[in-house]
């Protein structure tokens, strides 16, 4: 074959096919608005079903339990969120601002979906260990971009060639994680997070940043 020759279309989807598709992108938007209203316990599979305007056997069509429909919204969540993240770091400034400015357009776009990140942290204690390693593979993507900032800080000398990014990762993402508990138990909005995070960085990366 040469490269003049064109790549095979995809094949077209069949109504049966297409019907399926369109039936569980219902299903995940009625899990999505209940997940985020209720959280994970309250929202059923009744509901869920009622809000998408089905059955609850066209739910279990698609999904084997609530507990797979709730990891299949977490990683589109996820995966949106990630992108938001990462168009969020101002391009150019120093690595703190550029964290804080990606951890707060996090915050920013996702607090009315407050009782979804609760679940996250909930389920987290007390779920099976091949859920949990699922649950991880959803959020690796946030944790890469944030990883992709203190690399960029390494390659422009703000941060110690020597520095465990993995550790600081770590850290940043449990702190922006738990930060979701004073939005949800002390009414902290999204700019009181996001002075939180702020405070929290610079006290993460003291050891990491080289002086000048």
């Amino acid at each position: 074959m040469t490269d003049s020759i064109a790549a095979s279309p995809e094949p077209r989807l069949n109504r049966r096919q297409a019907a399926k598709i369109r039936t569980r992108q219902k299903v995940l938007e009625a899990a999505r608005s209940l997940f985020a209203e209720r959280g994970y316990e309250p929202a059923t599979i009744r509901d869920i079903a009622k809000g998408a305007g089905m059955s609850t056997g066209a739910v279990f069509a698609n999904f084997q339990d609530k507990a797979e429909l709730f990891e299949a919204v977490l990683t589109e969540d996820m995966t949106r969120l990630a992108e938001v993240v990462e168009a969020g770091a101002p391009q150019g400034e120093p690595v703190r601002d550029r964290l804080v400015g990606a951890l707060s357009a996090g915050y920013h776009s996702s607090l009315d979906q407050l009782p979804l990140f609760q679940a996250i942290v909930a389920r987290s204690w007390f779920q099976p260990l091949a859920a949990e390693m699922r649950a991880r593979t959803a959020t690796k993507k946030l944790q890469l971009a944030i990883g992709a900032i203190l690399q960029d800080a390494v390659s422009r000398g703000e941060i110690a060639q020597d520095a465990d990014l993995r550790l600081l990762v770590e850290l940043i993402w449990d702190a922006y994680l738990s930060n979701y508990r004073r939005a949800a138990y002390d009414n902290w909005d999204a700019q009181a997070l996001s002075d939180h995070i702020a405070r929290q960085i610079d006290v993460i990366l003291a050891g990491a940043l080289v002086t000048r």
